[in-house]
This record gives C-alpha cells, sequence and structure tokens, in this order.
C-alpha cells in the first residue's frame, strides 16, 4: 500500500434517537446541521459544533413532519445562517439556525438571487424564489399533469409519472440556470429555467439517486450521477452536440460499493475534479476524474461533439453497515466532511491528502 495514498478516518461519531436523513455544514463554521425524524414521525433539526474530538449539541427544534433534506444554497458563502428544508409532506420551508425559535422564515435577496430546486413523487421538478414562496417560480411536471394554482399537479393526475428521486442546480452564472434531474425510471434530464424547457435528456437503465454539478456557480464543465446497482454516470457538459446531446459513459462502481447502490456524488469544494461517492453498503468512496486528451473533436459533417473522461477510484472505506444517507464536505477545509448513516449514527470525518490530487 502506497503511505502516500489518500485516505478516508473517522474524527467522531455520534449516535443518535432518531433516523437522520440529512446533514450540512453551516457555511463558514465548525457546526453542522442534521435533520431526521424520530419513530413518531415529526421531524427533527438538530445543531452540532465540532469542539477538538466532542460534538455538543447547540441548538435544536422539532417539526410537525420528518425533515428529509435541507441546503444552505440561499444563503452566503461564508456565515449565512439560513437553511432551506424540505419534509415528507411535500412542504418548503427556510429556517435560521441562529434563530430557530422564530419559526420559519423568507427573506428578500437581489434581483438575481439564489433559488431553490425540490422533486417530489409526483414526478415534478420545481423551482422557488425564497421572496416569493407561495407558487414556485417555475414546475416542470409530468406530461398529463395539470397545474395547479400553487404550481403543483393534481393528485390525480399522471398515476404512471415516475418517482423524482433528485436535483441539481447548475450553470448559475449571470441569467443563466440549469437544473438536473434524476428519476426512478432512470431518466436523467436537464431543464433550462431560462427557455423553461428540457433541453437535454437520456436514459441511464437504472434509478437516478443522485446527481450533481463539479460547480454549480460557474458555466457547466460535467456532471456525475449515481444509480441503482452501484452504476456511475459520467458527463461532459462542455460540448452540447446538436442531436446526440452531451457525451457520457456508464461505469460500475469498484472497491466498496461495488455490489450495492450508490446513493449520492458530493464533488469536493476545494476541487471539482475529486469526488465522494456514498453507497448503500456503508461505503465512502473517493474518485478523481480523469480528462480525456481532448474535450471536443470535430466530426466529418462539421458538427462539434464532446469527449467524456473516466473516473480513478482514490480509496474508499466502510464506515457503517447501513447505508450512508448523507454527506456534506467542509467548504473551509479541505477533506474535512460530516456523514450520516441509517444506524442512527452521526460521523465527522477527513480524507487525507486531497490537496495532492
Amino acid at each position: 500500500m502506497d503511505k502516500d495514498a489518500p485516505l478516508i478516518a473517522e474524527i467522531v461519531h455520534k449516535s443518535l434517537p432518531f433516523t437522520v436523513h440529512d446533514v450540512k455544514w453551516v457555511p463558514g463554521t465548525t457546526r453542522f446541521v442534521v435533520l431526521g425524524c424520530p419513530p413518531r414521525g415529526t421531524g427533527v433539526l438538530h445543531v452540532y459544533d465540532l469542539d477538538g474530538v466532542e460534538l455538543q449539541l447547540v441548538a435544536q427544534t422539532t417539526q410537525p413532519h420528518a425533515l428529509r433534506c435541507g441546503s444552505f444554497g440561499t444563503s452566503a458563502p461564508a456565515g449565512g445562517s439560513q437553511i432551506a428544508v424540505g419534509n415528507l409532506a411535500g412542504q418548503l420551508q427556510m429556517l435560521d439556525v441562529e434563530r430557530l425559535d422564530a419559526g420559519p422564515l423568507f427573506t428578500s435577496g437581489s434581483p438575481v438571487g439564489p433559488v431553490i430546486a425540490t422533486c417530489g413523487k409526483d414526478g415534478g421538478v420545481r423551482v422557488w424564489d425564497p421572496r416569493a414562496p407561495e407558487a414556485p417560480a417555475a414546475a416542470f411536471l409530468p406530461a398529463g399533469a395539470p397545474k395547479q394554482a400553487n404550481g403543483t399537479a393534481a393528485a390525480s393526475a399522471a398515476p404512471t409519472a415516475s418517482d423524482c428521486w433528485c436535483v441539481a442546480l447548475g450553470n448559475c452564472y449571470n441569467l443563466e440556470r440549469c437544473v438536473l434531474a434524476g428519476y426512478e425510471s432512470g431518466d436523467l434530464k436537464m431543464f433550462d429555467l431560462a427557455a423553461a424547457r428540457v433541453r437535454w435528456e437520456t436514459n441511464v437503465g437504472k434509478g437516478v439517486c443522485g446527481v450533481q454539478f463539479d460547480r454549480r456557480d460557474i458555466a457547466m464543465n460535467k456532471f456525475v450521477a449515481s444509480c441503482l446497482d452501484s452504476q456511475l454516470c459520467l458527463y461532459d457538459a462542455r460540448t452540447e452536440h446538436p442531436t446526440r446531446g452531451f457525451a457520457g459513459r456508464v461505469d460500475a462502481a469498484r472497491g466498496a460499493g461495488q455490489d450495492a447502490t450508490l446513493w449520492g456524488v458530493h464533488h469536493l469544494p476545494q476541487n471539482r475534479d475529486v469526488f465522494m461517492v456514498r453507497g448503500g453498503d456503508g461505503s465512502l468512496a473517493l474518485h478523481k476524474y480523469q480528462y480525456p486528451d481532448q474535450r471536443a473533436v470535430k466530426e466529418p459533417d462539421g458538427e462539434v461533439v464532446g469527449v467524456v473522461g473516466s473516473s480513478q477510484l482514490v480509496c474508499n472505506s466502510v464506515i457503517s453497515s447501513q447505508p450512508v444517507s448523507a454527506f456534506d464536505w467542509h467548504s473551509g477545509k479541505a477533506g474535512v466532511f460530516v456523514a450520516a448513516a441509517y444506524d442512527q449514527t452521526v460521523r465527522v470525518g477527513m480524507a487525507s491528502r486531497v490537496n495532492a490530487l
């Protein structure tokens, strides 16, 4: 074994009395938020502070419905404390982790401010502006699903619509924005928010559990999707062919996670070519994207087609006997992460030597 190779190591862990669905670092701090639900089905939000090798509970609140996911994407890059949370009742709320006793809130933003993308079991993808939470700013619903006044699909509409399992915002620069959406059916779609249309779509053959651009606030470069049956899909987003779309490849996971569902993919904030994949077998697998010799080639008809790269497994580690339900990189400390699994345990760890990749 190469003694200088990166390793995944645990720093501290804490057992919790509820199921954890998501974890997120509070930007620019040593605190993180844990979202989940106890056996009675209500929602729980805990805020922990990493104090040396101890985790201190510094704030908590409960909600009527189980909390499924959260994002600090609408907060400032450093020091923002407003988290958007989604619950299992299909509701979107914004909470301030510094003032949890104030209850849900929505605040104003700049004219080209952040937006929030959500998806659901009705197959719909919706984009919300925190300044106008009464209805989505954009809604992409399954064919045949009539839109109600609040932008939702009627309960009886499109009974065969596939669940939408994951969404990711990207290409968010100037006035440009795109949303990637992954579906239970294996569909992977890119929606253009400016044009309000489907820009690109494909089917990867397996249900798409997670998808992410390597960076969301730049012109899109590449994105990765993680799927059922250990399937990992890589796409080059620099070049879009008029008929073939984006160049992509489908790989099978290697090492830990090779026989499991890949629940999500998370790019390292300090290096967009490094990403972590969390597995249904309790594993974390660190990958490095390898660019091709040429990013694009011109075909005989004059059209330019993209060329996708490949992924290299750097290291992996099994951190739990249960699926890894949540993961988040620290935006300021390269390699530091918080993760949670369905063993009701939250872990803070580190992927070493990521700066050398």
